[in-house]
């Protein structure tokens, strides 16, 4: 295996997280992230050996996933619930809640802050970073990123006052 896709199979969960955030679909993501992979392999010689292959990555997902919007050939699907487990079940229950909550709030998030915190937060990215990756300046990562914190924290909120009156 060369160097090359060795590095692209080590970013595979990265790439994934990353395609799932635009898609919001675990099915699209699946796809997106095969397409991305594709078109890497495809294109490998553009891409500048020493440069951040997760950031060419990142963009090829962004394009990719903007190109199939464009062409209606996407439709929005429901997350998969996930089984129950546990003694009673009611622990496993209220966390599988909490998880489709925090994945809903997530997902009503605009585009720009979802990917945002997608590579800051969960990829570890610099703000720099991010930036390069996204072409934005900076302040613009910074914004967004606190825009979306801060609704994020909003929904939650929300939904744990809406729980805790209903119990």
């Amino acid at each position: 295996m060369s160097d090359f896709s060795q590095q692209l199979v080590e970013m595979l969960p990265r790439l994934r997280r990353f395609a799932r955030a635009l898609t919001r679909s675990d099915a699209d993501a699946d796809d997106l992230t095969q397409a991305t992979i594709e078109r890497a392999l495809a294109h490998e010689g553009s891409w500048k050996s020493g440069t951040r292959l997760d950031s060419w990555l990142f963009r090829i997902a962004q394009n990719q996933w903007r190109d199939e919007l464009r062409a209606h050939r996407r439709r929005a699907e429901p997350l998969d619930e996930e089984s129950l487990a546990g003694e009673d079940g009611r622990v496993s229950f209220h966390r599988q809640l909490e998880a489709r909550d925090v994945s809903r709030a997530f997902d009503e998030l605009p585009e720009e802050q979802r990917l945002v915190l997608v590579l800051v937060v969960l990829e570890g990215m610099r703000y720099q970073e991010a930036a390069d990756t996204l072409g934005l300046p900076v302040g613009t990562i910074m914004s967004r990123l606190a825009r979306g914190r801060g609704r994020l924290a909003a929904a939650m909120s929300q939904e744990g006052t809406r729980l805790r009156a209903a119990t």
